[in-house]
């Protein structure tokens, strides 16, 4: 059995995890980070993406509002290369209670978020195809931000400065010495165990966490609260829309690289169904009503995907309802809770405030370990954000390669654009049209990046992400993996129809009219083209 040792071990490789071993890396402290799946495959990458103002939370909880809007004002300055400044407006639709307007003003006003009433005219010209029959807006500094690119650039900064991260590795037991947690035991996607000691455990493994305290023989209820967002085939609105109400499904379109999302619901699900991510037809019905109350041009759009994530919720007030439960942050020292030495759990929060959240997490470790250094990771850029510089002097850098090419990828990794584009055309050949993803961009995530299968590659890249699903480009990163991952040829098979698995999951929900015909095109292609579940190793075929 492989033996390891390190000063904190963190078990869950979402934001918070990521943000934890930065924070923790930057401190000198000694990290090795653990994730049964991939980076952000939980909650984090099953969001909608939104850079919180703060605003939603103005009203019911201003403690959260004041936590996004300081948050959102730090990563704009140390993760720019994640985060497009959309602005975002609040708008009131005629069946909504006036009321509310003032409320949110109000609210905003004394969580300091800036917030401002304009005109019906203004709002229609911010964004063209708004509703026209709206009754007030209120500006906001909403954005979007990429979780994944996110949570990369965290991981990919901690490890140039010590840490480790084992990712399709999972925590199979703790190991105990009387009260005190001393270690874990995992297993990795090879079945090799390992056993890593530690003088602190933390448990960042979100809505799972509570399975982690189970191993630890600590009692953490969590009460699972579905959310379900639609993506549509086209990028139909350049600003963040929100609904001027109190939270509620379907309440909000925002504007994602090439296409735009609408969100979202919650729905209360048992524990035991928390690894089946499911969307009922009620949800997509509401999302796309909802939807188009706001943007009347949803109902010209196709649905592309539908997905869900789960809301890690732990109830200290009592609460144990979805929307009633705060989004605020739990951090909890299991010696005080429940006389257990060596663990600590971060919970509940969001992805505005994960950086937050880390920091709060990284000040209780380094206390029980004895560590005085304190965080800098508000001020120290993320990798790709080191100085920022304008997209014109990036392109007369690459004079010969596309403009597009480079400004995609330059919006998608920022500075670390120089390690990734060549002049050399088979480096910026395009793999992925929709999304604007090279050659030379797969190859360094495959290198560089963790990349294990091509599900992993969609989170660094966004490669079949784009209005085909991967139609186009999957047979071809495929490839890459023989060429540069070292994949055998029947294992790039392998990947492929595995890719093509996880794809369909979001596109069965949505299968009607052009999404239909999309799907029996893609089919073709691949079963009727390339015999997709007669070649030989291909374990499941694409037999939907």
């Amino acid at each position: 059995m492989n033996r390891m040792e390190t000063d904190v071990i963190v078990i869950g490789g979402g934001a918070t995890g990521a943000g934890t071993i930065r924070d923790l890396a930057l401190r000198g402290v000694k990290t090795i980070l653990i994730e049964k799946n991939d980076i952000a495959s939980g909650a984090t990458g099953r969001n909608h993406g939104l850079l919180h103002s703060g605003a939603r939370y103005a009203v019911k909880d201003p403690e959260s509002a004041q936590e996004c809007i300081r948050e959102n004002q730090i990563l704009r300055k140390i993760a720019w290369h994640c985060i497009e400044d959309t602005g975002g407006l609040f708008v009131t639709l005629p069946e909504d209670d006036p009321a509310y307007h003032s409320l949110l003003l109000d609210g905003c006003k004394h969580a300091g978020i800036p917030a401002k009433e304009i005109s019906i005219k203004k709002a229609l010209q911010l964004e063209p195809n708004l509703n026209p029959h709206i009754l007030s807006a209120i500006t906001v500094p909403d954005g979007t931000i990429d979780p994944f690119r996110l949570t990369s650039a965290n991981m990919l900064d901690a490890i140039e400065r010590g840490a480790k991260v084992l990712t399709h590795t999972k925590v199979v037991s703790v190991i105990k010495k009387g009260t005190e947690i001393i270690g874990v035991l995992c297993r990795n996607i090879h079945g090799e165990e390992i056993e890593i000691y530690a003088k602190m455990v933390v448990n960042a493994a979100g809505v799972w966490g509570q399975e982690i305290c189970n191993l630890a023989g600590i009692d953490l209820p969590m009460f699972p609260s579905k959310g379900s967002m639609l993506i549509i085939d086209y990028r139909i609105n350049g600003v963040v829309i929100n609904r001027c109400r109190p939270p509620a499904d379907g309440d909000i379109i925002v504007p994602g690289d090439t296409v735009s999302l609408i969100g979202t619901t919650s729905k209360e699900i048992p524990y035991d169904k928390i690894d089946e991510y499911t969307i009922d037809d009620d949800e997509i019905d509401v999302l796309l009503s909802d939807g188009e109350k706001m943007i009347p041009n949803v109902r010209f759009t196709r649905a592309l995907r539908a997905y869900c994530g789960v809301r890690p919720l732990v109830a200290v007030s009592g609460e144990k309802q979805g929307r009633n439960i705060s989004r605020g942050i739990v951090l909890i020292d299991h010696k005080e809770r429940d006389g257990i030495d060596g663990l600590v759990t971060i919970s509940g929060g969001k992805l505005m405030t994960y950086r937050l959240m880390a920091e709060k997490t990284a000040d209780l470790v380094c206390s029980k370990i004895g560590v005085k250094a304190k965080c800098k990771t508000d001020k120290i850029p993320l990798p790709g954000s080191e100085h920022k510089f304008t997209s014109r002097r990036t392109m007369k850098k690459f004079s010969g390669i596309p403009d597009s090419v480079v400004g995609s990828t330059f919006y998608r990794h920022g500075q670390r654009l120089r390690n990734i584009l060549t002049t050399d055309k088979k480096n910026y050949r395009l793999i992925c049209e929709c999304e604007m993803v090279t050659e030379g961009e797969i190859e360094y995530a495959i290198k560089k990046l963790n990349v294990h299968d091509l599900v992993d590659l969609r989170r660094r890249t966004r490669i079949g992400m784009g209005p085909c699903q991967g139609e186009l480009c999957a047979y071809r990163g495929s490839g890459l993996f023989h060429e540069y991952g070292g994949a055998s040829p029947e294992g790039s098979v392998e990947l492929l129809n595995d890719f093509l698995e996880e794809r369909w999951k979001g596109i069965k929900p949505v299968l009607w009219g052009d999404g239909l015909r999309e799907s029996e095109f893609t089919y073709w292609i691949y079963e009727g083209l390339f015999g997709m579940s007669n070649l030989k190793n291909n374990k499941k075929g694409l037999k939907q």
